[in-house]
């Protein structure tokens, strides 16, 4: 069970992480369940065309931040709802992904690699990497600072003539690679792209960007937590025989349960 909870903990890390990103510059991603699903079904189909594992997985994380390029293009230049940006950013990839299986593979269904999976400590430390490497840009280097100013106080940032789009720009970039290389790696992992593969993790790393109170340590935390859920719901189910439906519908009342719970703590503190 230990290696299923660092799994599940180390994708949801990753794609928080990128969520922690976007969310300290001022924009809150809502499309990281649609970059996780672009993420891993260019991964598996670069895979199948040959390519190594890493190149595989920086393909899918590269294919999720052109999605988070389009947001970017509609919700910082052309100043639309980033709320409705991404949730189309999510039905654009809900529709494209399995268009694109139809034409690439015949069928819309899921397209195994005929290697396998990679193993689990693989991804394990990729999240460790992504955690320290994301702690050190937001708090040790100057776009780091920026970044935080641009969410928190972008008046004083334009006063002293420096842009506010530019950071909020990178910080979506962030996230959408951040997004696209956790739905890469459950891919490779798995060693297969599956219909509705993100299964609600990119609304999970959004409650765990507010439960780890928005930083990277605190991230680890809430990960750890909903992995340690995911890996209970796996086991009960071929345990105890509860039905595939619980577990489809489980990621979003553990979300809704979450946001209450951070909403109380909050009030309390006040």
């Amino acid at each position: 069970m230990m290696p299923q909870i660092l799994q599940s903990w180390a994708l949801l890390l990753i794609v928080a992480l990128g969520g922690l990103l976007s969310e300290r510059g001022g924009i809150l991603n809502i499309g990281l369940e649609g970059m996780i699903t672009m993420g891993a079904f260019v991964a598996v189909a670069a895979a199948q065309a040959g390519a190594v594992v890493p190149v595989a997985a920086l393909l899918g994380a590269i294919a999720a931040m052109l999605l988070a390029l389009v947001f970017a293009q509609f919700s910082l230049r052309w100043q639309a709802n980033p709320f409705i940006v991404g949730l189309a950013i999510n039905v654009l990839a809900a529709g494209t992904v399995p268009l694109l299986s139809e034409i690439v593979f015949g069928t819309r269904g899921s397209v195994r690699i005929a290697d396998g999976g990679i193993p689990v400590w693989t991804v394990v430390a990729t999240a460790a990497t992504v955690l320290v490497l994301v702690h050190a840009v937001v708090y040790a280097t100057p776009l780091g600072l920026r970044l935080r100013i641009a969410g928190e106080e972008p008046e004083w940032l334009r006063a002293q003539g420096i842009g506010v789009t530019r950071y909020r720009l990178a910080g979506l970039v962030g996230s959408g690679l951040l997004a696209g290389l956790s739905g890469a790696l459950l891919a490779l992992r798995i060693g297969v792209y599956l219909p509705n593969i993100s299964a609600g993790r990119g609304w999970i790393a959004l409650v765990i960007v507010y439960l780890g109170y928005r930083t990277p340590a605190g991230l680890a935390v809430a990960a750890l937590f909903f992995g340690i859920m995911e890996a209970v719901a796996v086991r009960a189910q071929s345990v105890l025989g509860v039905p595939p439906t619980v577990l489809l519908a489980l990621p979003y009342v553990l979300t809704v349960v979450a946001f209450v719970s951070y909403a109380a703590l909050r009030n309390r503190e006040r």
